[in-house]
């Protein structure tokens, strides 16, 4: 009974700082209608700042007032006044983009600021020792005030909301901002507020849980998992489910880690434990409504007829060729991760790009198909290559099956939840991975001939790539292709045309990440070992955004952002400090430009300039023809 008490008492004050991060992250969302990835970003840079303010000897007092009513609202309205009130009539997929580069800048941010070779730690309020046994439990002051902070801000945040005109607009500015203009109110000014509020409670969860973690950069960046997983109980919407929801997940840990023996294979279900509570949420949604809106009516680049596809391909080719014989083993070597890296970014374009979905897991699906081909590929089989799509595609189905009924966002975090459980209860298992230096990957032999050297598999990474632009350019231009761009222009017309889209979506996740899971493959034989290091959620993140920059509608856009992620892992910079910051910082630039550099280049070449075009218009005949590809007869 005293164990039942005192985990307890834990569950309740780790749920009281998961309330007040998804409250933030709800109220931001519920006014502006973008969800922010960074919002946890936002919390670790804040709590590091408050950190570095009593280092250079401010009072408690003082630092944590500085932090919370001066720098934490002024960046939240920052961001919205420069990052997200341009974002007001884009696609989800643009929004969700530029909110990850903020968060992949941020990440840059602390690491480069706060080296993380540098133990910091965090001293909870009153110390550690102060506190009052309440029965046969001990609760520090520090415990106590998070739990009355907890219920202080929900409190003070219904009351705003409900009974004081600016919460009310607040909550009126997402659905119609001319309308409440009209009626006398600043939705601009709203708006702002909003985000410096958000700001403001994710500073707060930062400060309050840094105590009792380390004071990591990632570690309180992806807290914010947690939050979404509160978040989703009240639908983004209710604050009081959202606090629901926080003190049972809260709970939930406590009694796993207090009752449970989680050894083993069992040791990493603690981190793993908000990613199912997550699954488990999507799962118990109701359908999701499409809302009927504009067509958002994305001009892409023209689309390569087979011809100059196969010309392209046939170029790339044979500029490795040339290359195979200029360059040595080393540069062969970034060269060829730049062209795996490229083929994770292909499916991205066929799933972002032209279906207007979004997926944090790629590098995970990578991550099984490196697996697979370790397994059954370490001799050079092609058996081990087949595998690695195979494997990887039926994860992309499976995971894509909770929230199929639900929109794009759904879908995205929980991409991002299965890449979170698979950094903590698979890869790094014995059976897969390990926790050591990782699995050998053997090169392909094709029909006798040995791709062992680095030239020779320079040539055949460049073949790959080839063909599976080919395959994906064929795609689109074909009636699937077709249903694809009209999904992302507008899910209610296809619904409206009697479509599937959940059919639609299966189809699309599972085949982007087959590819993923050959270019995972791919980057294994060229590194020639694969490790769980390699594929975890973060790295992920600038493979999105770097697709982005170089253009997620077109497969050179691909080309161009993988080779450019494999010469800045190369260029000897932490990938958790500059490397993150300028792609952050880029992508963030960029992120509303849907064709990338990919297209601002090809208008520099003589003779290829030409006005992009939309998509083509979806018929009737069209959705029929469609819906054969996706859904068969029978």
């Amino acid at each position: 009974m005293d164990q039942l008490v005192a985990y307890t008492v834990i569950g309740i004050v780790t749920g009281s700082v998961y309330a007040v991060g998804a409250s933030g992250l709800v109220l931001t969302y519920a006014t502006s209608g973008i969800f922010n990835i960074a919002h946890g970003a936002i919390g670790m840079v804040m709590a590091f700042t408050y950190w570095h303010l009593l280092d250079m000897g401010m009072p408690t007092l003082a630092a944590l007032a500085l932090v919370l009513l001066v720098i934490a609202p002024l960046f939240g309205a920052a961001i919205e006044r420069v990052l997200m009130r341009g974002l007001r009539n884009v696609s989800f997929g643009t929004s969700l983009v530029v909110t990850v580069g903020l968060m992949v800048g941020l990440i840059g941010a602390a690491n480069s600021i706060w080296p993380q070779d540098v133990g910091r730690t965090l001293k909870p309020f009153f110390g550690s020792e102060s506190g009052r046994t309440l029965g046969p439990v001990f609760v520090s002051y520090h415990e106590m005030l998070t739990i009355v902070i907890a219920a202080g801000v929900a409190v003070a945040l219904w009351l705003f909301l409900s009974r004081t005109r600016t919460g009310i607009a607040m909550r009126a500015v997402v659905d119609n901002r001319d309308l409440i203009a009209l009626n006398g109110a600043r939705p601009d000014r709203i708006s702002m507020f909003s985000w410096a509020i958000g700001a403001s409670l994710a500073a707060l969860a930062g400060i309050l849980i840094a105590p009792s973690l380390q004071l990591s950069v990632l570690i309180l960046t992806l807290l914010v998992i947690n939050a979404y997983a509160a978040a989703m109980v009240g639908r983004l919407k209710s604050l009081p489910l959202t606090f629901v929801g926080a003190l049972i997940l809260g709970l939930i840990e406590s009694y796993a880690i207090g009752f449970l023996d989680l050894a083993g294979w069992l040791g990493g279900l603690r981190f793993a434990l908000p990613t199912l509570f997550l699954f488990a949420i999507l799962l118990l949604l109701p359908q999701d409504r499409l809302r009927a809106g504009r067509l958002t009516g994305a001009r892409s680049p023209r689309i390569p007829d087979l011809r100059r596809s196969l010309q392209g391909g046939a170029l790339l080719v044979a500029i490795a060729i040339v290359l195979s014989f200029i360059f040595d083993a080393s540069t062969l070597s970034t060269v060829g991760e730049g062209l795996a890296f490229a083929l994770v970014m292909l499916s991205l374009v066929l799933l972002t790009g032209y279906g207007g979905q979004v997926s944090l897991a790629q590098m995970t699906f990578a991550g099984l198909g490196a697996f697979a081909m370790a397994r059954f590929g370490a001799d050079g089989s092609f058996i081990g290559l087949i595998l690695a799509m195979v494997i990887a595609g039926l994860a992309g189905a499976v995971v894509t099956l909770p929230a199929l009924r639900l929109q794009g966002l759904y879908l995205a975090l929980a991409t991002m939840a299965f890449a979170v459980f698979m950094d903590q209860m698979v890869f790094p298992q014995g059976g897969v991975f390990g926790f050591g230096v990782g699995l050998p990957v053997g090169r392909l032999d094709i029909f006798g001939i040995s791709f062992d050297s680095e030239g020779a598999f320079i040539i055949l990474l460049a073949i790959t790539f080839a063909l599976a632009a080919v395959a994906v350019l064929a795609i689109r231009r074909g009636p699937f292709g077709r249903l694809l761009g009209a999904m992302r222009d507008s899910e209610v017309a296809c619904a409206t045309l009697g479509l599937s889209l959940a059919r639609t979506k299966f189809a699309v996740f599972s085949l982007s990440a087959a590819i993923a899971g050959l270019g995972g493959a791919m980057f294994g034989a060229v590194r020639q070992t694969a490790g769980p290091v390699d594929f975890v959620m973060l790295q992920s993140l600038p493979i999105l955004l770097l697709a982005v920059i170089g253009g997620i509608s077109t497969v050179s856009g691909a080309l161009i952002g993988g080779v450019g992620y494999a010469v800045l892992r190369a260029s000897g910079s932490s990938a958790g400090g500059m490397v993150f910051l300028l792609i952050g910082a880029v992508a963030v630039t960029l992120g509303r430009n849907p064709n990338g550099l990919a297209h601002l280049l090809s208008q520099l070449v003589p003779g290829r300039r030409e006005p992009s075009r939309p998509p083509a218009a979806l018929t009737p005949e069209t959705a029929e023809e469609g819906s054969r590809v996706v859904a068969p007869a029978g």
